[in-house]
């Protein structure tokens, strides 16, 4: 399947393949016809983290050039320590990662505008940072340094724009929640103006591969989320009234299905972090469906959707889309499961 290369000139055109798991039915559309498959009082979930500027380039104090990527699971908003993952592969070559460590050994990275990192870790390429600043100076040297991270398939590096979605709200997430990108405000104003609701969770999307096949085996990583009050009685207020629970993107999934299990089963206000993982033994309480993007066979990510239709149906989907052209990745088509 051929990864898109670049955003969609016009959202409106992202085509949609549309999975029923109940009745093993795969039907072509476009991103608008969620409008029709979307029924009165269904609730649409959306992940509101803003992407930020996750790659950092510099120089270590012996002058040695690497290229740092935040993961999921940092604790940024205090300014504070926060995991990262150094590049392989994709942008970046091999050569670029952090220079090796000694047991227990810290060093001092500095980067241009004058954001200075402290390196903790005994892993080659899973280390630990302690940033120099907190509080709105962070912010403001993280976003004058760091660039979104890169993707080899990519036709052109893209700017921070490029990767946010439209509701975008809190800078949590370290890659895009890019099932969103197709979700235009007209499109969303329309299926409210239909009776479908529409709520927000935040959940801080993590680094979907390194390039290296070990630490990509670990991914996800434990990441923040957050279902506010809001969120749950909307839900709530949905099962009601007979609606269905459609999450946009495996972020969503993992957050409202975090909050459940805190909960004990049922539905609760929920923060922290979340170490749970989508597959095919998950027992989902709150989501009824999913809508994400198109993603090959042999990813996490085809894993996960697992969790709403058995693997044979999803890869005879996978080679249908094949078949008729959907792009994939980031800035390619979309799925939705839904019965």
């Amino acid at each position: 399947m051929i990864p898109a290369s670049v955003p969609h000139d016009d959202p409106r055109a992202t085509r949609l393949l549309h999975i029923d798991p109940e009745r093993g039915n795969v039907g072509h559309h476009r991103i608008g016809a969620l409008a029709t498959l979307l029924c009165e009082h269904d609730l649409l979930v959306v992940n509101d983290a803003a992407t930020i500027p996750a790659s950092l380039r510099g120089v270590t104090s012996s002058g040695a050039p690497f290229e740092a990527r935040l993961s999921g699971s940092s604790r940024m908003a205090a300014g504070g320590r926060s995991s990262l993952v150094t590049a392989t592969g994709g942008s970046a070559p091999r050569t670029d990662r952090l220079p090796a460590r000694r047991r227990g050994g810290r060093h001092r990275v500095r980067r241009p505008a004058g954001l200075v990192m402290g390196v903790d870790g005994d892993a080659p390429r899973l280390v630990s940072l302690a940033f120099d600043q907190r509080g709105a100076p962070f912010w403001r040297a993280l976003y004058a340094a760091g660039r979104p991270v890169q993707y080899a398939y990519t036709a052109r590096p893209f700017a921070l724009w490029d990767v946010q979605t439209v509701y975008a709200t809190r800078p949590w997430a370290v890659e895009a929640p890019s099932a969103g990108f197709a979700l235009t405000w007209d499109l969303l104003l329309e299926l409210r103006r239909l009776g479908v609701n529409i709520a927000s969770v935040t959940h801080a999307a993590g680094l979907s591969s390194t390039g290296d096949e070990a630490l990509d085996a670990r991914l996800p990583l434990a990441e923040r989320y957050e279902v506010s009050e809001e969120a749950v009685r909307s839900v709530e207020r949905a099962k009601q009234r007979g609606g269905r629970i459609i999450a946009l993107g495996t972020t969503v999934t993992r957050a409202l299905e975090s909050a459940a299990a805190q909960g004990g089963g049922g539905l609760i206000p929920s923060k922290g972090m979340t170490e749970l993982l989508l597959g095919p033994r998950t027992q989902r309480r709150v989501v009824d469906g999913i809508v994400t993007g198109v993603h090959e066979a042999a990813t996490s990510h085809f894993t996960l959707l697992e969790s709403f239709a058995p693997r044979p149906l999803l890869e005879r989907a996978h080679a249908l889309a094949e078949a008729h052209g959907y792009m994939s990745h980031e800035f390619g088509d979309a799925v939705v499961i839904l019965s």
